[in-house]
């Protein structure tokens, strides 16, 4: 009876310790072999998807190796401190993610098992959270709060770099790092307002200036078409030009029934003087 009782309580400890750990896929397994007396082993890794098989206290710590999203907030009483002595609040958005080949490290030096869902971005943030915030307020504090946004790139860039040199040789994974959400103090905004302003009003002002100027050119072209024109006709009012004009005349009110023409021969050579007679008033 008392050995039936032992192989019951064996049989039972082993469907209850007994599973079968599987990974997802987009996972990194970190398996474990625990005891009930004494420490948990470490067993091996696998990839997702795939499952270990039953087996007799194997447990699996599942680590995403997808990309994850960290965000540092810049602030209140933690916004940067720029160049020119300006509280700037600001975002830094850092895509990264777990090396496939350094989850074994990744568990055993910046997490523990027990971190729930949110280890990664946990341990991620342990170790490079203040680092990178100490890194974005001296890129601050190069330039001044109205040139902060026009090189926001260029710091963008340049945090890239640091933070892949950063976790070289460690679990982590920078792909990019940007900076952005920038907000100035009510006194910096009013001030950018107050210089679109004025730089609106200048480039009116340019614009307005260069069509005047055109409108010269105009009048200049114009007048000097005119003078052109002018000095052409006076080259052209020579006396035979005169003559053949006025003969010109004659003959067109020769044929015009209003007209009554006499012509005297004593005009200059041999042109006849032109008179017209005016129409005879009748005496009552």
């Amino acid at each position: 009876m008392r050995k039936l009782l032992v192989v019951a309580v064996v049989s039972l400890l082993g469907l209850t310790g007994c599973k079968n750990p599987a990974t997802p896929a987009g996972y990194v397994g970190y398996l474990t072999r625990g005891a009930i007396v004494g420490k948990a082993s470490y067993v091996g890794m696998q990839t997702g998807p795939t499952s270990y098989g039953l087996s007799w206290l194997v447990k699996v710590m599942n680590v995403s190796i997808t990309p994850f999203s960290y965000a540092e907030a810049f602030g209140g009483d933690a916004a940067v401190l720029t160049k020119d002595k300006l509280m700037v609040s600001l975002q830094a958005h850092i895509i990264f993610r777990v090396r496939g080949d350094k989850v074994k490290d990744f568990v055993e030096q910046y997490t523990t098992i027990g971190e729930g869902p949110n280890q990664v971005q946990v341990a991620f943030g342990n170790y490079l959270k203040e680092p990178l915030r100490t890194r974005i307020r001296e890129a601050a504090a190069q330039y001044d709060a109205f040139a902060l946004n026009e090189k926001i790139g260029q710091i963008s860039d340049e945090l890239t770099r640091w933070a892949q040199e950063k976790t070289k040789g460690t679990p982590f994974e920078v792909m990019n790092v940007v900076v952005g959400n920038i907000q100035y103090p009510a006194v910096v905004a009013q001030a950018v307002a107050n210089k679109l302003a004025v730089s609106q009003d200048l480039e009116t002002r340019s614009t307005q200036v260069e069509i005047a100027r055109k409108d010269a050119e105009r009048r200049v072209v114009e007048a000097e078409g005119i003078a052109r024109a002018t000095q052409i006709i006076q080259q052209r009012l020579t006396p035979l030009y005169v003559q053949h004009e006025a003969i010109e005349a004659q003959k067109a009110m020769v044929g015009s029934p209003n007209h009554s023409v006499i012509y005297i021969p004593v005009g200059p050579m041999g042109v006849p003087l032109v008179s017209t007679l005016p129409a005879p008033v009748e005496r009552k």
